[in-house]
């Protein structure tokens, strides 16, 4: 009801148990609370909170604009309604090392699982596209080490992203990977890797959990769950999809009711009345005081 019945812990516990079980956790991205408590609904595994789509939510593009404060400011609100485990994109840290341990204890009292921390210079750049810089191995060893020390619950997952396949090459990517482990990362999310091949030599060379970023229109094929399962990873992401999806939809309404002056030939695609309230839980808020939730719903809605 009011609020998700589980604890920040246990959902930490949990992602980390779920992540130690050697199956391949599918993680969708959410738009906003409603949508997460919708993946919820739907059975995945965990919820994703995107950067390019919390930048997008404020009109934003994603080269690092937000801010630590409006993310998890922004994550407090997903975590509030579902039970499931929440992993953040934390960009490079938004800032410097010193950054990056406020925002590993800021994403903690959001209630999130885990965050990963990647490592582009700033501005950051969307890792599908190109024109990315890296800083140095050492540098972002330190971002980590930062994320570490800071970090006071030991389940709270620290996911090393690199994005260095795109700049230096496969072979350094994997090294840098390793020295990212090394440094206290528990997990790694090799970003914009171009096919199998890619994905098998990442597998090969580490042996902590990975994620398969299963991004549209980037740079990586869009790989099946059961492939990603037989190479080994432990998380196929989709981390734009659903917003994506609707933000499609939404355009499309709106040129329909431009061009129809109507919105009827719309209703067969929307959430009805009854389907919104059953989401939302508004029986729930009737039971728990019907004094300020009392409502009875019209035929066909």
């Amino acid at each position: 009801m009011l609020h998700t019945r589980t604890t920040p812990a246990s959902r930490r516990r949990s992602f980390r148990e779920q992540l130690a079980s050697g199956r391949l956790l599918r993680i969708p991205g959410a738009i906003n609370p409603y949508s997460a408590k919708l993946v919820q609904q739907a059975g995945f595994d965990a919820v994703y909170l995107s950067g390019a789509v919390l930048a997008a939510d404020l009109g934003l593009p994603d080269i690092g604009l937000t801010t630590s404060t409006e993310i998890a400011a922004r994550a407090q609100q997903f975590t509030r309604v579902t039970d499931l485990p929440a992993l953040v994109d934390a960009d490079i840290g938004f800032g410097e090392p010193m950054n990056a341990a406020r925002t590993v204890q800021l994403m903690e009292d959001a209630g999130l699982a885990g965050l990963h921390l990647e490592d582009q210079v700033n501005p950051k750049r969307c890792g599908h596209l190109d024109g990315k810089s890296v800083v140095p191995r050492e540098e972002m060893g330190r971002r980590l080490r930062a994320a570490v020390d800071a970090r006071r619950d030991p389940d709270f997952l620290l996911m090393a992203r690199t994005d260095a396949r795109a700049v230096e090459g496969l072979t350094a990517a994997i090294d840098r990977a390793k020295a990212y482990v090394d440094a206290g990362a528990d997990a790694v999310f090799p970003e914009a890797l171009a096919d199998e091949a890619e994905f098998e030599a990442f597998r090969r060379a580490l042996d902590v959990p990975l994620l398969a970023n299963m991004t549209e229109f980037g740079k990586s094929r869009l790989l099946d769950a059961r492939t990603l399962e037989n190479l080994g990873y432990n998380i196929a992401l989709y981390p734009v999809t659903f917003f994506r999806l609707a933000m499609g939809a939404v355009e499309d309404g709106l040129r329909t009711l431009a061009a129809e002056g109507t919105q009827e030939s719309l209703l067969p695609r929307m959430h009805t009345r009854s389907r919104l309230y059953e989401v939302l839980g508004y029986e729930e808020y009737a039971a728990f005081d019907s004094t300020v939730a009392d409502f009875t719903l019209p035929p066909g809605n």
